[in-house]
């Protein structure tokens, strides 16, 4: 979609009644950078008109002036404007004062403009050709290169933001939780929205840093850690058991129960092997148990050491 196709979806979005403040119009100035605004009442058609170039994926001059752009993209003459163009007018009495809106069309000696905060909302309204101090369009503004979903999930993650969880081109909540994070540590304005400015922050951003505490401590309350330490335990005390007070036991079972695998023992001429074998099976059994579970125990504290789990 383009900008105006963008812009033209919001007509009839309208600033919050009383001291209440319409969230949709909060986002316009959040996505250019200005989330420091606390209410809708600041003159927003400038964040109005940079929140659609940006969310079509072109870069809009992030600044909540309308004479902004006038240096924005390339000027053109206004007989050959067209639905679309940037147009900008004065406003108020001061030099730097302005009103900025996408140009719906000429008629004769007005501009109708389909801009925000005009009346208040976003609407199509008429303006004196006459006013117009500059009508700009997208010439050599190149646009974003547009991530998709699983771009940024797979760059995020790829950063260290292993919260984002799967891969799988979906805006879930952990993935809006990685995106708030990363806009955290980017100096972003925190919205979890996919924008140019997030964009551009990705594909330059270092690695994310783990915090010293972090890096040298262990997850709390971890099942994994809890599972391991137990299986840990009991292949100790069964190791220990093999070759204690178990090989009575064993040796006893094995007399008693000679299989087929035993009579196999006896023809190859290794049954006296097999009563001093077995007990140590049993440990190397247990030893191994132990070994594995010491290794996912390792491999859980290591992904939290690095960030890659929570």
């Amino acid at each position: 979609m383009t900008p105006f196709d963008i812009a033209r979806g919001y007509i009839g979005t309208t600033e919050g009644l009383g001291p209440a403040n319409n969230p949709v119009v909060m986002e316009m100035y959040a996505s250019v950078g200005h989330d420091w605004v606390e209410h809708d009442s600041v003159a927003w058609c400038a964040a109005f008109v940079g929140h659609c170039l940006e969310k079509a994926g072109m870069r809009s001059t992030r600044k909540l002036t309308a004479r902004s752009y006038l240096d924005w993209g390339i000027p053109v003459d206004i007989a050959d404007a067209q639905p679309g163009d940037i147009g900008v007018i004065p406003r108020g009495s001061s030099s730097w004062q302005g009103h900025v809106f996408f140009i719906d069309r000429i008629e004769g000696a007005w501009v109708w403009g389909l801009g925000g905060n005009q009346s208040d909302a976003v609407n199509v309204k008429r303006y004196p050709i006459s006013k117009l101090l500059g009508v700009r369009r997208a010439g050599h503004v190149a646009p974003a290169v547009k991530m998709s979903v699983r771009d940024v999930q797979t760059r995020l993650k790829d950063l260290g933001y292993h919260d984002v969880g799967s891969i799988d081109g979906i805006i879930g909540p952990r993935t809006r939780a990685a995106i708030l994070a990363f806009r955290d540590d980017a100096a972003l304005p925190l919205v979890p929205i996919i924008d140019v400015a997030l964009e551009e922050a990705l594909t330059v951003a270092p690695h994310r840093t783990v915090g010293p505490e972090r890096a040298s401590g262990a997850p709390e309350n971890s099942r994994i850690v809890t599972a391991a330490n137990a299986q840990i335990g009991l292949g100790v005390l069964g190791a220990a058991g093999s070759i204690t007070s178990q090989i009575a036991p064993a040796l006893r079972e094995a007399e008693q129960a000679r299989d087929t695998a035993s009579r196999i023992f006896a023809l190859a001429g290794l049954e006296a092997w097999l009563a001093v074998a077995l007990p140590w099976i049993g440990m190397v059994m247990f030893v191994g148990v132990i070994f594995y579970a010491l290794k996912a125990r390792s491999a859980r504290i290591d992904d939290h050491r690095t960030g890659r789990t929570l």
